[in-house]
């Protein structure tokens, strides 16, 4: 596809807007979408001397003033820039629809691999393996350590009743959009509204954290952290429940239709996960548990609502039902598995 050709991207003005911003940029640009879909769009820019950005957009046809907040995601990554987080420097912020027809924000290019599969994991040694598990970890506990004051985060978001709001949300959603009854889900909300553990101090939650929202360098360890658009304030062991929710074993797969490339020799097990954790971040996880059964609730939640826009031909579909089934599954073994670990919360 010519460069030309690719959605969501107007070559002239964004190539005057690199003239403007980044530095020593030698045009012709080609752009080369990279990661799209429900999400927000990440596009790969190429100038002739070999320099490398990325660029992220809202999705086509995105129509929320407030969803897919480019200036939001903008402000966190530059926020970090400064601490001992791995992120992709910030090149510039455009809020200019005219520009673009959406907002836009650009970063470097940060050289490494996504592993979002099985097929991705094998190419790495299984001494790389593990250091990705740990450095993943490490990276997590440092995200949580952040004072969000000093890198001007402070107003992020409310820093209490962060799980409270997130049943809210995401179980609004859940009936707003649903096309079928799923018992689970409605049990699994009113047990977990009833079992909430008292928070400990609020951090930066990434809100999305898995090993395939980060880049890993040569040696396996965390280069950058991407896909900040979940990003508030709240709860940090969320992210430490949703990541055991992403990580499978080969005695314990997730329950997803995708082999988890976590299965492999040498990454870590959960529970090892879990415990460097608490001992990086000196935080209590004896509450893990309900963080791992609302970690299964939510993504229960979300999926369903991708199978509905999918059924109700939103994603341009046909809506039929039997075709996007896949979705329907997915959604119904992450609830038998959310009642299943809430089921063990003491």
């Amino acid at each position: 596809m010519n460069s030309t050709d690719v959605a969501g991207i107007d070559q002239a003005n964004v190539t005057a807007w690199f003239l403007e911003h980044a530095p020593a940029v030698a045009p012709p640009l080609t752009f080369t979408l990279i990661a799209g879909g429900h999400s927000n769009l990440t596009y790969r820019v190429d100038d002739t001397a070999d320099r490398s950005w990325v660029l992220r957009r809202p999705p086509l046809g995105q129509v929320l003033a407030t969803a897919h907040d480019m200036g939001r995601e903008h402000r966190i990554i530059s926020a970090l820039a400064a601490t001992d987080i791995p992120v992709a420097p910030t090149i510039g912020l455009c809020t200019d629809d005219a520009v673009n027809g959406a907002p836009f924000y650009v970063m470097d290019f940060v050289d490494g691999r996504v592993i979002r599969d099985a097929a991705g994991a094998e190419s790495l040694s299984a001494e790389e393996r593990r250091r990705a598990s740990e450095s993943l970890i490490d990276v997590l506990a440092r995200i949580h350590s952040v004072d969000v004051d000093d890198v001007g985060l402070g107003d992020l978001g409310r820093r209490d009743g962060y799980i409270e709001r997130q049943l809210k949300r995401w179980y609004g959603q859940f009936l707003k959009s649903k096309t079928r009854e799923v018992p689970l889900i409605d049990e699994v909300h009113r047990r977990l509204a009833d079992s909430i553990p008292p928070e400990g101090p609020p951090a930066i939650v990434h809100g999305d954290y898995r090993l395939d929202n980060c880049m890993l360098g040569d040696d396996g360890s965390v280069a950058a952290v991407l896909d900040w658009e979940l990003c508030t304030l709240g709860d940090p062991l969320a992210d430490l429940g949703l990541l055991w929710v992403y990580w499978g074993s080969v005695d314990e797969p997730p329950p997803t239709l995708a082999p988890a490339p976590t299965t492999l020799e040498g990454f870590s097990s959960r529970e090892e996960l879990s415990q460097r954790y608490a001992e990086a971040s000196g935080r209590d996880i004896s509450h893990l548990q309900f963080y791992v059964a609302f970690g299964y609730w939510k993504l229960a939640c979300i999926i369903d609502g991708v199978y509905a826009r999918y059924v109700g031909g939103s994603m341009g579909t046909t809506g039929d039902a039997a075709a996007f089934q896949g979705f329907a599954d997915t959604v119904d073994h992450l609830a038998v598995a959310a009642d299943d670990a809430v089921g063990k919360l003491r």
